[in-house]
């Protein structure tokens, strides 16, 4: 949620799929139907607070496109939420649900909130009225939320408890992201880190570089870059510097160490929130440096997995001459402007929605486990995340080669042409 002037993630996630459509000759009726949301929700949340105040909250829901099987997406909790942000990501959730080849649409949805602010009792009351408004629009067969920024496992719950109250009935597969035992599933935690790594590990091969080798930069120290740095460490890479949000300071710093990072240590004094504690960060012996100089380490891979709007115009040039690949872990970290730097430097970008899929394939396997009501192993959830996310890349890759072009314009060649083609058989266009 970037409140950079000028910038506005619907209109960028349009200019990208324009470009893209005109390339592969998308007829005009396809285009207007992928370039908007199918349908919109705006809505007001009442919270009784726990001073005994009531506080309204803004809300969304967006179902960008549901040709190809149900809406999928995360639900946001953030102070700078907008209805353009929830727009873009709903259709960036089509794009990536389709080159991922999981049977789902785009949507997402978020509240105008600040959960640090906000007691346990007042977060249940967000996620319960959350569902009220958007109850008979959601579901299994019609649209599965998710976590995203800043919400988890326990609002998951609550959002699932609040439907089934509604509709009385058990429906755990109308959300993902439950906490396992709850109708949760195993790996789920992991998988969109991990996916990050498994279109990496590809990525490197084509590169013909060992992991072992290479060196990261990571921004973000949430779920996904947590868990991407530590399979990006098994396969024997090295981390450098990790940047991330500091709440009481309400600024972002970068913690630096030559020799790399310790990856537990860290997570040993980081808050829910992905929150390391500077403090005690400089007593381990971490240089501590402005939240963007994680752009400028002398390393091999950058790896952006906080919000969107990260890699600017002006921000692209700190980029090191050493760093060879971009690996998108966040939702539309990467301006059209700061790609075409990339572009020119050659630098091998694995775009947003093709490195990040690995969340929303794991929640089409927790769907899947849900309605089925029969849950697999970790071991199982990995194995076959780890097929779908390297079958992807390939079939992106497949796509870059032949046609030439850059990484993004061929996932989105993949992608959009999926989508397209279930809206005409569908007869829709």
């Amino acid at each position: 949620m970037s409140t950079s002037k000028g910038y506005n993630p619907f209109t960028i996630a349009q200019a990208e799929f324009d470009r893209v459509a005109g390339r592969i000759e998308l007829d005009e009726g396809a285009r207007q139907l992928l370039r908007n949301p199918l349908r919109e929700y705006h809505f007001q949340i009442p919270v009784r607070m726990d001073d005994g105040s009531v506080k309204v909250f803004r809300g969304y829901r967006v179902q960008h496109n549901d040709a190809r099987g149900p809406c999928k997406g995360g639900i946001r909790f953030h102070p700078q939420e907008t209805a353009d942000t929830v727009r873009a990501l709903s259709m960036w959730m089509t794009w990536k649900c389709a080159v991922a080849d999981v049977p789902l649409g785009g949507g997402k949805g978020g509240i105008i909130c600040d959960p640090h602010d906000l007691s346990p009792r007042e977060q249940e009351g967000l996620c319960r009225g959350w569902v009220r408004q958007v109850s008979r629009n959601v579901g299994p067969v019609q649209d599965v939320p998710a976590p995203d920024v800043m919400t988890s496992p326990q609002h998951m719950l609550w959002m699932m408890d609040e439907y089934e109250v509604l509709h009385g009935g058990h429906f755990p597969g109308m959300i993902t992201g439950k906490p396992v035992g709850m109708g949760g599933s195993r790996g789920r935690t992991q998988a969109t880190g991990y996916g990050v790594v498994y279109t990496l590990r590809e990525a490197l091969r084509e590169l013909d570089l060992d992991p072992a080798d290479t060196t990261a930069s990571v921004q973000g120290f949430g779920n996904v870059s947590q868990y991407a740095i530590e399979l990006y460490h098994r396969l024997g890479g090295k981390t450098l510097c990790v940047s991330c949000w500091d709440q009481r300071d309400q600024a972002s710093y970068a913690y630096f160490k030559a020799e790399g990072i310790d990856l537990q240590e860290l997570r040993d004094i980081t808050d829910s929130f992905g929150g390391i504690d500077k403090v005690r960060a400089a007593e381990l012996g971490y240089e501590i440096l402005d939240g963007d100089a994680w752009l400028d380490r002398e390393v091999d891979i950058l790896l952006p997995c906080a919000l969107e709007n990260q890699l600017t115009a002006e921000s692209v040039q700190r980029i090191s001459q050493q760093v060879k690949v971009v690996a998108e872990g966040a939702n539309g970290p990467t301006t059209p402007e700061a790609d075409a730097v990339l572009q020119e430097r050659d630098i091998f970008v694995i775009p947003d929605f093709l490195a990040n899929a690995g969340g929303v394939t794991c929640s089409y396997f927790e769907q899947v486990q849900s309605n089925q009501n029969f849950f697999w192993e970790e071991g199982d959830v990995l194995s076959r995340l780890d097929l779908k996310m390297t079958a992807a890349f390939h079939d992106v890759h497949d796509v870059a080669q032949r046609r030439r072009v850059p990484m993004r314009d061929a996932a989105y060649m993949v992608a959009i042409g999926k989508v397209a083609a279930a809206c005409r058989d569908r007869g829709w266009v």
